[in-house]
Formats: structure tokens, sequence, C-alpha cells
């Protein structure tokens, strides 16, 4: 398979990715949230087992849940979370799985960072990254540090992939200009 026709792949995959994100951006909800386990309520701000999920208008639904996390105490709607899980479930089309060592959650718009060791699983896709943020508001899906695109025959390097979700207008780029984003067969 030629590398034209890989990245041809590459972007048509990325665009339907985008084209669901883009379905979440036109009904924000605020999501609903189960905490189960807060310690000392006057002084604390550590919470256990976090549930977050909300529903499109089409059905497709995303859910959040992490096994800690702390309320920022300056922003009460940020928090930090550990051992991160996320499945948007699309009614028409699978599954998209996202996981993390760390993250940052906004209760107020959705928007969303995992950090340290993001997976990202759709389809025979797989993403390695060291971040990825996703922002409802901007419009805008980033995956950045050290990012890994494999499909099984496949793997592209690259040090940031960029979508803007309204336009579906996709980057893919090295940090320093000298170098280039690698594509190599794995067979």
């Amino acid at each position: 398979m030629s590398k034209k026709k890989i990245i041809t792949i590459f972007f048509l995959s990325l665009v339907l990715i985008i084209g669901y994100f883009k379905i979440f951006n036109k009904k924000k909800t605020l999501p609903e949230t189960a905490i189960p386990e807060v310690e000392n309520i006057e002084s604390s701000n550590l919470l256990s087992e976090l549930n977050f999920s909300s529903e499109d208008n089409r059905g497709n639904l995303y859910t959040l849940k992490a096994q800690s996390g702390e309320i920022d105490f300056e922003n009460k709607d940020i928090i930090f979370l550990k051992n991160i899980e996320a499945i948007i479930k699309l009614k028409n089309s699978g599954e998209i799985f996202i996981s993390s060592n760390f993250g940052k959650y906004n209760t107020e718009n959705s928007d969303t960072i995992f950090s340290k060791n993001v997976l990202i699983l759709y389809q025979d896709y797989k993403v390695n990254s060291d971040y990825l943020e996703f922002s409802i508001d901007k419009n805008l899906f980033t995956i950045s540090k050290d990012v890994t695109l494999s499909d099984g025959e496949y793997s592209i390097n690259a040090d940031v992939i960029e979508m803007n979700i309204n336009t579906r207008k996709v980057e893919i780029f090295m940090l320093e200009g000298l170098k280039k984003v690698k594509i190599k067969s794995i067979k």
C-alpha cells in the first residue's frame, strides 16, 4: 500500500471521528455526576469513583469514569482525575475508548484533558500519546506529545494531530520544522 493511500485512509478516519465529535457539540448538556464518596466534606476536596455521562440528540453516549479526583479549590468546576476511562458509544458506528493515568475535567462545559499514557482505540486504529485535549467550546481535538497511530499494518509517528471539528481540518505535524512525520510498515 502506498504512503499516499495510507495518508488518505488516515485522514478519512480522522474526518469520521471529527464528525462524531461535531454531533456531540450540537447538544450541550450538563453531565450527570455520581460522586458516591466524599472525605470530610467541610475541609476536603477529594473524591472517589467518579462517573460523568452525557448523551447527544442522536443517541450517542459519552461516559467518563475515574478512580479518584480532586476538586480545584480555586475553580469548583475543575476536577483533577486519576486513572480515567472514557467511552464514546456511537449509535450507528461502534465505540471510541480512551484511557489515561491523569486528567482534568471541566464540569461546566465538559472539556476534558487526558494525560500520561493516553490510549485511544477506535475500530482497527490505536493511538498512543501523552496528552489529549478535547474542547467543545473551541471545536478542537488535540493529540500531542509522542503520538503514534497504528492500524496493524502501518504506524505513523508525529508530535501533534490537531483537528477542528467545525471545518474538519486535520493537521499532522512535528514541532520542529526540520523533523518529518514518520510512516512505516509494521508487518
